[in-house]
């Protein structure tokens, strides 16, 4: 799982830059780098996209919205002005509907995040450094597993809801159809199904 993200970052390494015939690209957005817009995608003015990034078929980029390198947003995605998005796979249909930010991480097919929701993906033991050095670790069934990443937000699972001004750890991994209540803080592995209050 944990070879997604850097795999992810290597295909959009080679990506080349193209804006689909059908899709509705505003003059006033500012799109850079190498980004790749599908069919029926539309991107809002306002929208910053620094590549390389692939928008596909369908989405919507709203006004504001700021989505960095190494992002893909799947098919009939919805993001917000106010949204930041920066190396992370959204696949179809996630909302972003309001202001967020996802970073390092992977969200399934459905996932809605709420306003104010933050993964993070650098642990912070000391004095922050970029690059980070500190590895990403996570404990699952009482075993340490490393990831290999200095970055890692969180793995999502198809139809989450992550209700407003929920914070995820570093290496959050929650399972498809988990019902989240509202809180401030989530973290370690919740299995499919889980509901956390």
């Amino acid at each position: 799982m944990f070879d997604v993200k850097p795999a992810i970052a290597a295909d959009l390494d080679h990506l080349t830059a193209n804006i689909a015939d059908t899709a509705d690209v505003d003059p006033d957005a500012r799109l850079t780098d190498s980004v790749r817009v599908e069919d029926g995608a539309r991107i809002e003015a306002g929208a910053v996209i620094a590549g390389p990034v692939l928008i596909c078929a369908g989405a919507v980029i709203g006004s504001g919205a700021v989505i960095r390198d190494h992002t893909v947003i799947g098919p009939g995605c919805r993001i917000a002005g106010g949204a930041e998005i920066t190396r992370s796979l959204l696949a179809g249909g996630v909302l972003m509907v309001h202001q967020a930010f996802v970073g390092d991480s992977i969200l399934g097919h459905g996932v809605n995040v709420g306003a104010f929701c933050t993964t993070t993906g650098m642990r912070v033991t000391g004095p922050v450094t970029e690059p980070a050095t500190t590895e990403i670790t996570l404990v699952l069934d009482d075993e340490r597993i490393t990831t290999g990443q200095t970055k890692f937000g969180a793995v999502i699972g198809d139809d989450v809801a992550l209700p407003a001004g929920t914070v995820l750890s570093p290496a959050t991994l929650i399972g498809p159809g988990t019902v989240i209540f509202p809180r401030n803080h989530v973290g370690g592995v919740l299995p499919r199904g889980t509901r956390i209050r």
